[in-house]
C-alpha cells in the first residue's frame, strides 16, 4: 500500500504482497447508469442494477409515494437516502420507522416495504442472495462463475438485540485520523466518503490492492478517474493493461482483487466505497465504525 502521510489509512497494518499470482484475473466492471436505460421503470420508479461478486447495486429515481418492497428478504439490505429532502417510511415485520434524507438504513431480513416521502434519487444494497435482482443486473452476465481469490460470503454476528431497522444520519463532521463515516451491518460496511471540493492532488494519490475482496466505488455526485492495475504473472498472456476509466454520476465501479488501485475526483463530488462482507481491517481501527457497538465482530 502507498498512502500519502495525511491519510489516515496509513496507520492501517500491511497488506499481503501483489506480487506474483497464479492464474487470469477478474477485470474491473464499469456501470455507468447514465449512458443506459434503467432495467426498471414502472410505478413512478426507475432502476439501475449492477453487481460485483458479493453485492447487488440497485440504484433508483422515485417519485413522491411509490413503494418499493421485499418478500421474505433472505438477509440484511441497505438504504442509502444521499439527499436531505427526501425521507422514507420503513415497515419491515411489526416496525415501522421514518428516516430522513441524508442518512443511512439497515433493513432485517423477512417481509419489508419503502414508501418515499418525495421525489429524488435512492440507492440500496443487496447480496447476490436476492435472486430476482442479481438476474437483472446489467452485468450479471459476468458472474456466473466464482472467482477464487474470493471466499464465499459470510454474514458478520446477528446484533445482541436482534434484527430490526436501524438508521444513522450521513450528517457526521470529519474527525483527524478518521478514514471517511463507515458503518456496517451483517452483509454490507458502506464508508460514505469525505467529500471531494474539488480535483484531488495528483501527489497525494493513495494506490493500494486487496488480496481477497472487492471494492465497489458508486459515484453520487461529480467525476473520479479510477486508475487501476494488474500485478505481472509469469504467464505473459494473462497480464492485463492498466485502466484509467472516468466515471460521471451516477456510476459504479467494481475493483477486483489484487489489482492495485486508486481513484482520483476529478471535480467536487461524493463517492461511496461499499465492501461485502464487512472489511476486518477498518473494523479494528478504534472509532472508525460509528456504530460498532450495534453490531458485533465475528468470534476471533
Amino acid at each position: 500500500m502507498a498512502y500519502d502521510a495525511s491519510d489516515p489509512r496509513a496507520a492501517l497494518a500491511p497488506a499481503g504482497s501483489a506480487g506474483i499470482v497464479a492464474g487470469a484475473y477478474a477485470p474491473a466492471d464499469y456501470a455507468k447508469f447514465y449512458e443506459t436505460e434503467p432495467q426498471e421503470d414502472a410505478d413512478g420508479i426507475r432502476s439501475w442494477f449492477a453487481r460485483g461478486r458479493n453485492f447487488i447495486i440497485a440504484y433508483s429515481e422515485v417519485t413522491a409515494g411509490a413503494v418499493l418492497a421485499r418478500q421474505a428478504q433472505p438477509d440484511e439490505y441497505v438504504l442509502l437516502l444521499p439527499d436531505p429532502g427526501l425521507s422514507a417510511t420503513i415497515m419491515a415485520g411489526a416496525e415501522t420507522k421514518t428516516v430522513e434524507g441524508h442518512s443511512l438504513a439497515f433493513i432485517p431480513p423477512g417481509d419489508s416495504s419503502i414508501t418515499f416521502n418525495g421525489a429524488g434519487r435512492i440507492v440500496r444494497l443487496f447480496t447476490p442472495r436476492s435472486a430476482d435482482l442479481a438476474a437483472q443486473c446489467s452485468n450479471a452476465a459476468g458472474y456466473l462463475e466464482p472467482d477464487p481469490r474470493i471466499p464465499p460470503l459470510q454474514d458478520w454476528p446477528t446484533p445482541p438485540d436482534g434484527f430490526r431497522i436501524r438508521s444513522y444520519t450521513l450528517d457526521v463532521p470529519k474527525e483527524p485520523g478518521r478514514f471517511g463515516r463507515i458503518w456496517r451491518c451483517t452483509t454490507f460496511m458502506v464508508n460514505y466518503l469525505d467529500p471531494a471540493a474539488g480535483p484531488r492532488d495528483i501527489r497525494k494519490l493513495s494506490p493500494h490492492h486487496h488480496d481477497d475482496f472487492e471494492q465497489c466505488s458508486l459515484v453520487l455526485n461529480g467525476s473520479y478517474t479510477h486508475h487501476i492495475r494488474w500485478p505481472w504473472t509469469t504467464d505473459m498472456t494473462l497480464w492485463r493493461e492498466d485502466e484509467h476509466e472516468l466515471c460521471k454520476a451516477p456510476s459504479v465501479t467494481v475493483i477486483p482483487p489484487p489489482s492495485i488501485h486508486t481513484s482520483r475526483a476529478e471535480e467536487a463530488g461524493q463517492m461511496v466505497d461499499i465492501f461485502c462482507p464487512p472489511r476486518v481491517d477498518f473494523s479494528a481501527k478504534p472509532g472508525w465504525v460509528l456504530n460498532a457497538a450495534d453490531y458485533p465482530l465475528p468470534h476471533g
